[in-house]
Order: C-alpha cells, then sequence, then structure tokens
C-alpha cells in the first residue's frame, strides 16, 4: 500500500492454470540501495528475470531506492531451495554503473567463448557485455555492445529493451523484446535471432511485432497499451505436435497473463520461411 514493489511466487503444473499462489512474498527488498528513500513513492524490487546455471539460480532485478536512477541487482539461490520455497537468497549486488538508466537484464545460461554474457539496457537500446566470472563484487557491467536500438516511425521506434532470458535453438539465441512506440507509447513485443558464438551479434530481427495489447486488460489498467514478458519456457511438443513458446507477461501493470504460440512459427520468421500465426491468450 506504500508503493514498494516485491516479488511473488506462484506455481503451475500445465504452464496456464495457477495452482498456488504464496501469500508472503518471495523476495523483498533488503538493502540500501532499494529501500524506500521518499515516503509513499516507488521503489522496491521488480522485472525479476531468472536464469539456472549449475545448480544455482540466478536473478537479475530492478533495484529502486526512489531517488537516484534504477539499477540492476543480482541474487542467487540453489535450486534445491527454490524448489522446497526455502528463499534463502544470497546478499544482492548491484552490477549496473551508477547515474545511468540501465535496466531490463539477464544473464545468459552457459559462456560464451569462456565468459558470461550480460544482456542490459542502456537509455533506449539493448547492449551486450561479457564478464569472467559470477563474482558479482570484483565482476560487473562496464561497457555497452550495442546490439540493437529503436527503428526510425516503427514499432519500436522510442525504445527497446530485453523481454525474457534468450532460449537457445540450433539457429541462434531467441530473443523477444519490447519496444515502444513514439507516438502512441504502447509496448509491443519483436523477435530477434542472435548469434550461439557471440550473441552480440544479430542474425535476424522480426519487421513487426509478434505479440502486441489486445485485449481489455492489456489496454487498460495502471499503465494501460502494455504487454511486459519477464519470462518464457518451451513445452517440448507431445506425439504428432510442436514445441509450444509460454510467454509470461505484465498485462497493462496490473495482471500477469501468458500467451503462447508455436516455437517453429517464431524461428520461421526469424529464418527467411513463412507459416501461417496462431496465438492464445490467457
Amino acid at each position: 500500500m506504500d508503493n514498494t514493489s516485491t516479488i511473488g511466487y506462484a506455481n503451475t503444473k500445465d504452464g496456464v492454470s495457477i495452482n498456488e499462489r504464496s501469500a508472503e512474498p518471495a523476495y523483498i527488498p533488503r538493502e540500501n540501495f532499494e529501500l524506500k528513500k521518499v515516503a509513499g513513492g516507488n521503489s522496491g524490487c521488480e522485472d525479476p528475470r531468472l536464469t539456472k546455471i549449475g545448480e544455482k539460480i540466478y536473478m537479475c532485478y530492478t533495484a529502486f531506492d526512489g531517488v537516484g536512477p534504477a539499477r540492476v541487482a543480482v541474487s542467487s539461490i540453489a535450486e534445491k531451495d527454490f524448489l522446497k520455497k526455502n528463499w534463502k537468497w544470497s546478499e544482492p549486488a548491484i552490477i549496473t554503473p551508477a547515474g545511468f538508466d540501465d535496466k531490463d537484464t539477464c544473464i545468459l545460461p552457459e559462456k560464451i567463448n569462456g565468459k558470461y554474457f550480460i544482456l542490459h539496457r542502456v537509455g533506449d537500446e539493448i547492449c551486450g557485455d561479457y564478464l569472467k566470472s559470477l563474482s558479482f563484487k570484483t565482476d560487473t557491467v562496464k561497457k555497452c555492445i550495442r546490439i540493437i536500438g529503436p527503428r526510425i516511425n516503427a514499432w519500436d521506434g522510442l525504445k527497446v529493451g530485453i523481454s525474457a532470458p534468450p532460449i537457445k535453438t540450433k539457429y541462434g539465441w531467441l530473443l523477444l523484446y519490447h519496444g515502444i512506440s513514439k507516438n502512441h507509447h504502447t509496448y509491443r513485443i519483436g523477435a530477434a535471432l542472435l548469434d550461439l558464438k557471440d550473441p552480440a551479434f544479430v542474425i535476424s530481427r522480426t519487421t513487426d511485432p509478434i505479440f502486441e495489447p489486445e485485449e481489455s486488460y492489456e489496454k487498460i489498467g495502471v499503465v494501460s497499451n502494455v504487454v511486459f514478458p519477464c519470462g518464457m519456457v518451451v513445452k517440448p511438443a507431445r506425439r504428432g505436435g510442436e514445441d509450444m513458446l509460454y510467454i509470461y507477461y505484465g498485462g497493462a501493470d496490473t495482471v500477469v497473463g501468458v500467451a503462447t504460440i508455436e516455437l517453429d512459427i517464431v524461428l520461421r520468421a526469424l529464418t527467411r520461411h513463412s507459416k501461417s500465426q496462431s496465438r492464445k491468450r490467457k
């Protein structure tokens, strides 16, 4: 009620129906850089993006104290503790530079040429950086290797940022990203394919959005005309079916929804093939 953001927990067995939603947060603000400095103002922990590396789950999230520019912090938890809902998170560490609008961050799940690749956003464009280790007390994001930026007079003409952590495919790393239109300030989702050996290299990028606000709960809310994913998973195909991509997103900053699409449809759009598109929402 005092505008403090915390991170909740819910689970689903089929990817759509919620089986459990915890009454208490799974993660709360703990450090000075995310504790409220202005009474009643916005602050806390938002937009978590999780990556499993080895037996740990790393969570990049936006930390905001209500005063300075928001920064990205990282905390980790043992996979076994996460599954048991023993919220024994490590002490969070800030990984983005002070004084910059730098958010929308995730870690790729495996090393690239012996280093960890970090996706983040500086200003209005998606950037990357390579870190030698996941020891964030010493290794932090220090540079912006430009990956993609806004396109003039397009649906993503004002600003772009990553959505969910990318998924590895045989064609490349599949990255979904949000783009904001300049005139109507609508959040839509596009897709890009990043090179497996160097994710800073863009193989392809969709011309049009693949997902946009259409339902009333996406068009009207606390912040209207927004679909904003932070997580996605691939559900393997059953006999005779297709692998399905489940995209979990915030709708108008008011609800959490899931959209599904055949993974092959997205990959075909990025690899110069065509196929009719269909999508389901809930």
